[in-house]
């Protein structure tokens, strides 16, 4: 018990000493701090960030270990790596910068948004996708689709146009309808809506896939290749189906296969805040649609 009375004693004596400057500047720290993880999270840095955790944690069992070897490794490497990740990111940075530039802070405080990320994947929007791949497969029209998963494509979609159309057979056919303004490129999919349209996409260089296909199914295998993204690549000689995911690309010879593959990416919507004080817009927005 006296011990707990002492324990007391040094926590209301140390919260005697704290100021509002030092409140003020935890306020600060912490916006700034929430703001980089923020950013992070929507680049392919998040990837690099989790590999990072990971070393700094064999750093510390290491150092626990007095593994001497392996910390006078990791002393020496430090600089050349913080080096390396600078030049690796560059143009993340950059658009980083631009960003903070641009943007209006207290707006983005005091945003209306309910900060909802809607991933939900429905089982419509997987009928839809499947009957608009299968439909242009039988014309042969050439199509690109990624589906966002768990690795944002906030940068993929930066290079397209944005559509934010609910996703249906006949927008999708329209998009890659030949001779449109929207057929060339990739379209990004994030949850049940058309994110973007025209979008790049990354080429693989793996050496091993066919001479036979073509950039759209090289596009497929190297945004496959550097997200955890499915995509559904209809061939504009073949009339062919094939899907992207993990490197690989996989022909699918119904739509049967194509629903059972697409039935795995269906997930809840999920939470991703950024300091929202008012709520409702975007659920009244989701009413209007539908």
């Amino acid at each position: 018990m006296a011990q707990i009375m002492s324990m007391g004693r040094s926590w209301l004596s140390l919260l005697s000493r704290i100021s509002l400057t030092n409140i003020l500047e935890i306020i600060i720290i912490s916006f700034v701090v929430y703001e980089i993880l923020y950013w992070v999270k929507n680049t392919r840095a998040w990837t690099v960030l989790k590999g990072l955790v990971v070393i700094c944690l064999f750093a510390l069992v290491a150092a626990i270990l007095h593994l001497t070897t392996i910390l006078w490794i990791l002393e020496n490497i430090t600089g050349i790596a913080v080096t390396a990740l600078l030049i690796i990111f560059q143009p993340e940075l950059r658009k980083a910068l631009e960003q903070l530039g641009s943007q209006k802070i207290i707006s983005n405080l005091l945003s209306f948004d309910d900060g909802k990320v809607d991933r939900e994947f429905s089982e419509k929007t997987v009928n839809e996708l499947v009957r608009a791949t299968f439909e242009m497969a039988k014309v042969k029209t050439g199509a690109l689709m990624v589906i966002e998963r768990n690795t944002s494509l906030k940068e993929i979609e930066r290079t397209g146009i944005e559509v934010n159309g609910l996703v249906t057979s006949q927008l999708l056919i329209n998009i890659f309808e030949h001779n449109t303004p929207l057929h060339d490129g990739a379209v990004v999919i994030r949850g049940n809506r058309v994110a973007a349209a025209t979008c790049y996409l990354p080429l693989s260089d793996n050496m091993t896939i066919s001479k036979d296909l073509g950039t759209r199914h090289r596009a497929a295998v190297g945004v496959s290749e550097v997200t955890d993204s499915l995509t559904i690549v209809v061939s504009e000689e073949t009339g062919r189906v094939s899907v992207a995911e993990g490197g690989a690309l996989t022909r699918i010879a119904d739509a049967e296969s194509l629903r059972k593959i697409l039935a795995q990416v269906e997930k809840p919507a999920e939470e991703g805040g950024r300091f929202k004080l008012w709520k409702g817009r975007l659920k009244n927005e989701r009413k209007a649609d539908e």
